[in-house]
């Protein structure tokens, strides 16, 4: 009887193991996110502060991989955080968890793990990444993200993309073209993050949502370097 009763609470403790090492894992993930992103702001020659303080939401994909798929492939897991309110114009909200992949889009330099950020600058880009997977370029419009102290010398296409996007990979920082790749909500990441199951559009749209403990450095870094969003002001 004790032989079973010891069998049972080790499978027991097994499967707890694994499930707080799964926790674990994405939390980590999103701690790895803030880091990114603070790197990526002290970079001198980094995006243009026009375009964070208009930004709407901010993802962070840290460490994409290459992924073997015939002719090459992406695979890379992050965040995105939103600012609150009715027009995304007040502080930064809670993280919602995301997945990116497609082709080797990004790591043209080289290297086996890119860094992504990217910045949605209106609502239309916002409202479709909320609830389910969207092409880059076919479902809402997307460019190479300018970069440098203003964009006074960016193009007209990345002025009215809805979602600008960025590598950074060996030290190297530049806008990169996404098109052709996937965005999807990540639920199963975000349930492990939060303890239960949520939805990305319950978070970034609701109110009262509690901020975990391991999201709290990247909204600090972002409430920090861009704390109002001039949206309303600039007209975008």
């Amino acid at each position: 009887m004790h032989r079973y009763l010891s069998l049972a609470l080790s499978v027991a403790l097994a499967s707890t193991t694994v499930g707080a090492q799964t926790n674990n894992k994405e939390q980590a993930r999103l701690e790895a996110a803030a880091v990114v992103m603070q790197e990526v702001l002290d970079v001198p020659d980094n995006i243009p502060q026009d375009l964070l303080t208009t930004a709407e939401c901010v993802i962070v994909i840290p460490a994409m991989t290459k992924v073997a798929l015939g002719v090459g492939g992406s695979y890379g897991r992050g965040a995105m955080i939103c600012r609150s309110g009715e027009r995304f114009t007040g502080p930064w909200g809670a993280p919602a968890m995301y997945a990116l992949d497609g082709g080797s889009f990004g790591l043209q330099l080289g290297a086996e793990s890119t860094d992504v950020v990217l910045l949605v600058m209106n609502n239309r880009g916002v409202d479709a990444l909320l609830d389910s997977k969207v092409k880059l370029g076919a479902n809402v419009s997307a460019a190479a993200g300018p970069k440098g102290r203003s964009v006074g010398a960016s193009t007209d296409a990345s002025l009215r993309a809805e979602i600008l996007s960025y590598s950074r990979s060996r030290g190297l920082f530049a806008g990169v073209s996404l098109e052709g790749t996937s965005l999807r909500p990540d639920d199963d990441a975000t349930e492990q993050v939060y303890g239960h199951a949520m939805k990305a559009r319950s978070i970034v749209t609701g109110t009262g949502v509690a901020v975990p403990p391991s999201g709290r450095h990247l909204i600090e870094v972002l409430q920090k370097n861009v704390p109002h969003n001039e949206s309303v002001q600039t007209g975008r």
